[in-house]
């Protein structure tokens, strides 16, 4: 067959390149593998870290981890004893969003799945991103990072508080119940929000979730900050 310009195609080279091409896609092709990116485009992560968040062994965490990194999507470094796990690149965590997204709006069953896992949302009310830039702006708001504390060491929206949805009763004294308060986690599929949202409303604060999460909010070139707190 002759392509444009002239060159006759090598069609085992084209298909080597294309198979190449394909390979990310074949690596992420496991839900596991799937949380996992979705877990690290919060922040980096050790093994263990990992298995525990998605509920896999060690070795069998170390084996989606491996594959992944020989796809070139993640990279490592050494803590002492420990293997630290991140995105190769924000690329990464952007192709995992886009993928999500597809999949949301092509895929059959995709609502009906995530109504299962989050729950009934009705009455959980979502501000956009714009809107909570405004309010942050404004200074007429509490933000909450409800995601565990290393997430929030390593990038938060710039003026939320470290909150992780399990210690939020210990925390609900310093929060003022004539403000509103918004909670956000790790992105659309992720119940900590929701969960922080609904405990704070039983105990009669206004209160609503993100419509997403901190690696969306930081795509979109909203304020970001990182360090522990204090």
């Amino acid at each position: 067959m002759i392509e444009s310009g002239g060159r006759v195609s090598d069609r085992a080279a084209k298909d080597a390149l294309f198979g190449a091409l394909a390979s990310i896609a074949k690596a992420l092709g496991n839900g596991h593998r799937a949380e996992i990116i979705d877990l690290l485009a919060q922040g980096e992560r050790s093994v263990e870290e990992i298995a525990a968040e998605i509920g896999q062994s060690v070795a069998n965490t170390s084996h989606h981890l491996r594959a992944m990194a020989g796809a070139g999507l993640l990279r490592t470094r050494r803590e002492g004893t420990r293997i630290v796990y991140m995105l190769a690149s924000d690329r990464v965590g952007e192709a995992w969003a886009a993928l999500r997204d597809v999949a949301a709006e092509h895929v059959a069953g995709i609502e009906a799945l995530a109504a299962a896992y989050l729950g009934d949302r009705d009455g959980l009310e979502a501000l956009s991103r714009q809107e909570l830039a405004a309010r942050l702006r404004a200074a007429d708001v509490v933000v909450l990072d409800v995601r565990p504390e290393p997430e929030f060491a390593a990038g938060h929206i710039a003026g939320a508080r470290s909150v992780p949805v399990g210690e939020l009763r210990e925390h609900l004294r310093a929060l003022p119940k004539e403000t509103e308060v918004v909670a956000y986690c790790r992105g659309p599929y992720c119940a900590y929000a929701d969960d922080a949202v609904r405990q704070l409303r039983r105990r009669g604060y206004r209160a609503h979730r993100l419509e997403d999460g901190f690696p969306e909010w930081k795509r979109a070139g909203l304020p970001t900050a990182a360090g522990k707190i204090g």
